[in-house]
């Protein structure tokens, strides 16, 4: 607990640049879902992740200003700079995957058949999910890590990388079960493995970072991460040279996608989202090893 001496409230939670962004964010986020919500109009999953992200996004950022203005952050058993900085990156990332679906599935020029009123609100609608991400985005440039500075891990490159990998892992799954025919083969099925494994190993990095749990491990948490992420390296160059083989080689798979495959429902499809994020994700270890050696991580942030 803070001492009860100084002020009760933080007005810099509100004034600050930080602050500001906050701000808008909610201000952005509650006019987007509120517009769709009342003329907009959603429908199937694509809808119903757009709507979850915004409703979501929305609570926890009032969660952070209310609990940054009131102090109350002190009270809870958490690393509040990770905590703030991985969901600055998580809302960042989840706000531009709504901010492209929506209008990619629900905006259309014309006005049949759904009427004027109702695409004038799913523009409107658009344009202010653009703008919550880019305040979203605004944060995470604002909080991150400076040359020299001593901050908390998930506010440096490696750990809003951390983010991204998990992020990046969801897309893959989420290709995984949409019939992709991962168990055709042992190899695409050591594949998976790969990809549940780095996934799984990320998050608990993430979830020790945020709760300020790392100083109680019985091991040296930086150099663990540090060979984690050097292993996943490994673990990704693996599947990044198995998966295509066994999809798109004509002994396993298909080089071209079938003719017949229906839109939206053929496993090629799946097969190259996952081959591409694969190799987006290789790249992300890459990147996340490469800074990993110049950081130092501040458990107690």
């Amino acid at each position: 607990m803070e001492s009860t001496g100084g002020p009760y409230l933080n007005t810099a939670a509100v004034t600050s640049p930080v602050g500001i962004a906050r701000l808008l964010q909610m201000t952005f986020g509650c006019t987007t879902f509120s517009l769709v919500a009342h003329q907009g109009g959603f429908s199937a999953a694509y809808g119903t992740f757009c709507m979850f992200v915004w409703t979501f996004c929305f609570a926890v950022t009032v969660f952070i200003i209310t609990c940054e203005f009131t102090h109350l952050h002190s009270c809870l058993s958490l690393s509040w700079g990770n905590f703030t900085a991985a969901f600055a990156m998580l809302a960042t990332l989840m706000s531009v995957t709504a901010a492209v679906i929506y209008p990619l599935y629900f905006v259309q020029v014309g006005c049949y058949p759904i009427g004027c009123e109702v695409r004038d609100f799913r523009i409107a609608a658009s344009v202010f999910a653009g703008l919550l991400f880019v305040a979203y985005a605004a944060e995470v440039f604002l909080t991150r890590a400076k040359p020299g500075q001593v901050t908390s891990y998930m506010a440096t490159i490696s750990g809003l990388l951390k983010i991204v990998q998990a992020f990046v892992a969801c897309i893959i799954f989420g290709a995984l079960v949409n019939d992709s025919q991962y168990g055709k083969y042992v190899a695409t099925q050591w594949c998976v493995a790969v990809y549940s494994f780095c996934f799984v190993v990320t998050v608990v990095v993430v979830a020790f970072s945020v709760t300020g749990k790392t100083a109680l491990l019985w091991f040296p948490f930086e150099r663990s991460v540090v060979i984690y992420t050097f292993g996943a390296v490994l673990l990704y160059v693996s599947a990044a040279v198995i998966w295509p083989v066994f999809c798109f080689d004509s002994k396993y798979g298909s080089p071209q996608r079938p003719s017949l495959c229906a839109k939206g429902k053929c496993p090629w499809d799946s097969q190259l989202v996952i081959a591409i994020f694969t190799y987006v994700n290789l790249l992300l270890y890459v990147l996340d090893l490469a800074y990993s050696q110049r950081i130092r991580f501040v458990s107690h942030l």
